[in-house]
Formats: C-alpha cells, sequence, structure tokens
C-alpha cells in the first residue's frame, strides 16, 4: 500500500471514530433524570450548535487530531534502523566500495532515499579532494539529514502546544456565550446553565486528549530518531574506513564522472603504469580489467601496459 492510500485510510479511520463518538457514547441521555429535565446533547449536536466560530474551532481540533496521527504512524514506519540503513543496501554498498567501484557506489546511492545513501552520496562526490573533504562532507550531510528526520518530528510538540489553546479557546468562547445569557435573563435554570458550561468544557477536554498522546509521542519519537541516525553513522563509517584517498586524488565521483589527473600521489604517467604479469586491476579505479586493456571501461583512464 503507498504512501497515498495510508494517508486516506488514516484520515478516513480518525473521521469515523470521531463521528462514533458524536453519535453514541460521549453524551448520552441520563437514565434516571427527572421528568421534564433537559435532554443532554451528543457531541455532534453540541458542535453545530456552537455557531460558525465553534464550528471553525471544532474543525481545527479534528484537523489536529488527524495529523497528529499522521505524523506518528509516519514516524513509526519511517524512525527505524532497516529505513535509515537498508541491510542490502549496505552490503550492497560493502561489495562495490571493496572492488573500488565508486562511481557505481554512486549511482547505488543516487537511485536510493535514506539517510545512509543520501550522506554517502555526498561524500562520494568529494572523495577527490581528500579525506578531510570527505569527512566533512558525510558530516555536513549528515547533520542536514538528521536535522530533516527531527524537523518532522518536531510537528507532534506543536501540536502537543497548539491544541490544548484552541481547545481553550472554544472553551472561552462558550463561557462568554453563556454568561451573556445568564446577564440577560438570569438563573431562571441552573440546570441548564450548568449544562451549557460542561458543554463548553469539552473543548478543553478534546484539546488535552490530542496533546497528551502528542508530547508523549514526541519525546519517544525523538529518542528512537537519535538510535536509528547513530546505528547508520556506525555502518556508514565502517563502509569507508578503507578507502584509499591518497590513490583518489583528482578523482571526480558523480554526473560528470572523471578518472582525474594524477589518480595517486605519483606522476601520472607512474600511476597508470600496469604489469601485465602482476595484475588485471585498473589503478586508478580498480576495477577489474583484462591484460592489455586500453583505456579502462570503467574509468576511461589511460594505463601504460608494461611486460
Amino acid at each position: 500500500m503507498n504512501k497515498h492510500r495510508w494517508r486516506t485510510l488514516l484520515i478516513l479511520l480518525v473521521l469515523g471514530g470521531w463521528l462514533w463518538l458524536a453519535n453514541s457514547g460521549f453524551a448520552q441521555e441520563a437514565a434516571a433524570a427527572p421528568t421534564g429535565a433537559p435532554k443532554e446533547k451528543t457531541v455532534f449536536q453540541t458542535i453545530l450548535g456552537s455557531g460558525p466560530l465553534g464550528v471553525t474551532i471544532w474543525v481545527a481540533i479534528l484537523g489536529a487530531s488527524v495529523t497528529m496521527v499522521t505524523f506518528v504512524i509516519q514516524n513509526i514506519l519511517t524512525l527505524r534502523n532497516d529505513r535509515l540503513a537498508p541491510p542490502p543496501l549496505v552490503n550492497s554498498l560493502r561489495q562495490v566500495l571493496g572492488d573500488g567501484n565508486y562511481q557505481e557506489a554512486w549511482e547505488i546511492c543516487n537511485a536510493n532515499r535514506n539517510y545512509l545513501a543520501n550522506t554517502l552520496k555526498a561524500g562520494l562526490e568529494r572523495i577527490g579532494r581528500g579525506k578531510d573533504v570527505f569527512d566533512n562532507a558525510l558530516a555536513e550531510h549528515g547533520l542536514r539529514e538528521a536535522q530533516v528526520l527531527r524537523t518532522r518530528n518536531s510537528y507532534l510538540s506543536v501540536i502537543g502546544v497548539v491544541s490544548p489553546m484552541i481547545g481553550l479557546l472554544g472553551t472561552v468562547i462558550g463561557m462568554m456565550k453563556a454568561f451573556t445569557i445568564l446577564g440577560s435573563s438570569g438563573i431562571s435554570s441552573p440546570r441548564e446553565l450548568a449544562s451549557s458550561i460542561s458543554e463548553v468544557l469539552l473543548a478543553t477536554a478534546s484539546g488535552l486528549f490530542i496533546a497528551i498522546p502528542a508530547f508523549i509521542s514526541y519525546y519517544i519519537f525523538r529518542n528512537r530518531a537519535q538510535m536509528a541516525i547513530v546505528n547508520a553513522e556506525d555502518r556508514l563509517n565502517l563502509l569507508v574506513e578503507d578507502v584509499p584517498f591518497e590513490e583518489l586524488q583528482g578523482v571526480r565521483i558523480g554526473e560528470n564522472f572523471s578518472a582525474g589527473e594524477g589518480a595517486m600521489s605519483l606522476g601520472d604517467s607512474e600511476s597508470r603504469r600496469v604489469s601485465m604479469a602482476l595484475t588485471t586491476n585498473c589503478p586508478v579505479c580498480n576495477a577489474s580489467i583484462s591484460a592489455g586493456q586500453n583505456p579502462c571501461p570503467s574509468c576511461g583512464a589511460t594505463l601504460a601496459w608494461k611486460e
């Protein structure tokens, strides 16, 4: 099931839950109420009777609840070790990087969209500039990817703060309306006044009903995100710990791939000199090549074969 179907199903479930509460047990008729006592209203009747401004506030409360549940489900599906650093991707990159096929590793990262792939891709694009630049690229892009995950989770904290305020606003408006009626007609029916006050307090209760799980979810997912990020960083560091940066000076990885000039610390002629008897790997990209093959089919470097 794709992301759009999940969101549609989620919204329908939340709306169905609200309608069920509105038409059933949230405000049932008092069984033992004396004859002639006013009947208690359902949530749905209370919302419709609150006026245009009250209906707007209730729509905002409903929207906050739908948004909260959406972010909770999204974080459950996203903040996992196998989503930030999928084991099949790690195994594939380990094999490719071990063979020295850095351009292929970049293409694999470019085809995937997760924390590990996006961070490693940024580092590979700067691999020919030395280890310090490579490490800085990993750190900078890793912080950026982590910030995206934390920002998405921070919306739960925003919902936890805003939803009680929305509910309190509905309560204040309802109390103003109730006391306006009280000031104009007096306490003709204390029972109706108490019923009206209980109805307006329902908005505050609804706001708190959303805020409490939102705050709990925020702190849970904050810690969960940190653990998943640390796990992905550990796997990333293991992948790149054996990269021969000195041999890759001048190599350009990415869309504008280039084997560079002087891929090793030696001169250009020495760095690309290959013995037919001792090696079948390209000295520039370490890809497997046939003896006498020129140029390298992987990186395009011109090789100087010798007997």
